[in-house]
């Protein structure tokens, strides 16, 4: 049973990384979130990085909450991993 939890910790870790990277990438292209896919993603991911940003200081336009989620997320796989 341990080895299913797991197998489903790093999938729902890999699983968020992508949806990050999508909406950084969905950022870039339609930044006010009018498609449907940028509304799913905004509303998907928002809960884990407006925490980050609070903490982080303003750096104008650029957003490190996205960075610092990816980096999160991949020191939680290397654990899961060893």
């Amino acid at each position: 049973m341990s080895a299913f939890l797991l197998t489903f910790a790093q999938f729902f870790i890999i699983a968020l990384n992508l949806l990050v990277l999508g909406r950084v990438i969905v950022s870039w292209v339609d930044p006010q979130g009018r498609n449907d896919l940028s509304r799913m993603l905004i509303s998907i991911t928002e809960p884990m990085l407006a925490p980050i940003r609070r903490l982080l200081p303003q750096t104008g336009m650029i957003d490190f909450s996205p960075l610092i989620l990816l980096l999160v997320t991949g020191v939680l796989l290397q654990l899961l991993r060893t």
